[in-house]
């Protein structure tokens, strides 16, 4: 494997690259520094060939999938944030409200994994997303439950007056298996003001995830990217997490989130070209070293650039999601859902070894 990065030397166009491709190949971190420079740097194809050797020594020729479904079971929110399509007011036409049926209706025996998460309902009591939890893991004891972000983690303790800590062993001991990684949004304040202001804040964010990993609850981490960040607050994001995992471990994934613009307070953002798709995803690869995965998201992807972004370190292509509603409320224009013959046509179509997996990454079963 060190053959491939000797072989990518020879091509390397730029010779900022040249000191990173050392520290890659010795299995040595990277700085703050060498961050910036990848995400500055026009040589992609060397960018994605130390991306994919990282991602091969570290999950060999195997891409994992999910069966899984997501259950948004309420738009109705009490803040708005710019960058949102989805959140709406009760007096909003297209406001809802799922009832236990219409969740339950949603899921079946065959799906390994459901994820939850909605709006901050302005008048739903902490009991009340507790029962959710409860009657799916009644009806369907089997199915990981991987539900909420830390913002609304965040909203429960503000709802309930209980400590985050207190939140959460009660969301365990219903039946939450692990956290969500929505929220993060970017955790540089500089961002989150722009797009984010009334959400809950980067350090309040990072808490709950180091409290959730010491509790034994693991959790996931996005960056939503896109929009108005600049490169260094995409390295700051991923040093925040690296850091995070360092001192407390606890993370499975971290999925970069390509922002939807449409029906949002940023609707005129000037799309970032393709290539910073790819650097972001390599760059994550490259950077959190310590995180298990890197995740190829579809949704906001888009099918055939996450097959891309998959030669440039993603060892994830989520799930089969079946409905996704928040994205899409943003124009996202990936299909809703799909079945797990099509996981495993745009895997293996991609050059790799599609592996079904359950939520804990545990193989079900690798189609060779």
């Amino acid at each position: 494997m060190e053959r491939v990065l000797e072989l990518t030397e020879s091509f390397c166009t730029d010779e900022n690259l040249l000191p990173i491709m050392e520290k890659v190949a010795e299995g040595r971190r990277l700085s703050f520094e060498d961050g910036l420079l990848i995400l500055d740097s026009p040589d992609l194809n060397t960018i994605g060939m130390m991306a994919d050797y990282v991602k091969r020594k570290k999950s060999g020729e195997k891409v994992y999938f999910v069966v899984n479904r997501h259950i948004n079971p309420s738009n109705i929110c009490a803040i708005s944030c710019r960058f949102c399509a989805f959140g709406t007011t009760k007096k909003s036409p297209n406001a809802y409200e799922l009832s236990n049926e219409q969740m339950l209706s949603m899921l079946s025996e065959e799906m390994k994994e459901v994820h939850i998460v909605g709006g901050l309902h302005p008048d739903w009591e902490f009991d009340h997303y507790l029962d959710i939890v409860k009657m799916i893991k009644r009806h369907y004891p089997d199915i990981h439950i991987k539900a909420f972000t830390a913002v609304e983690i965040d909203w429960f303790s503000e709802i309930s007056g209980l400590s985050l800590k207190d939140v959460l062993l009660t969301l365990r001991d219903a039946g939450v298996d692990a956290l969500t990684g929505g929220g993060a949004e970017i955790l540089h304040e500089e961002v989150r003001k722009k797009i984010c202001a009334p959400k809950t804040v980067a350090t309040r964010w990072e808490e709950i995830h180091r409290l959730s990993h010491s509790l034994s609850i693991p959790t996931n981490a996005t960056i939503l990217y896109g929009h108005l960040e600049k490169p260094f607050h995409v390295v700051d994001h991923m040093e925040r997490l690296r850091r995070i995992e360092d001192e407390c471990p606890g993370f499975f994934a971290f999925i970069p989130v390509l922002f939807q613009p449409e029906n949002t307070g940023l609707k005129n953002i000037k799309p970032f070209p393709a290539s910073y798709d790819m650097k972001v995803h390599a760059l994550a690869r490259l950077y959190l070293d310590n995180f298990p995965h890197i995740k190829s998201y579809w949704i906001t992807l888009g099918e055939k650039a996450a097959q891309v972004a998959l030669h440039y370190g993603a060892s994830d292509a989520d799930g089969t999601i079946m409905r996704e509603k928040i994205i899409h409320d943003a124009g996202a224009p990936s299909e809703v859902g799909h079945s797990r013959d099509f996981m495993i046509k745009m895997i293996r179509d991609s050059g790799y070894v599609p592996v079904e997996r359950d939520a804990l990454y545990n193989e079900i079963r690798v189609y060779n």
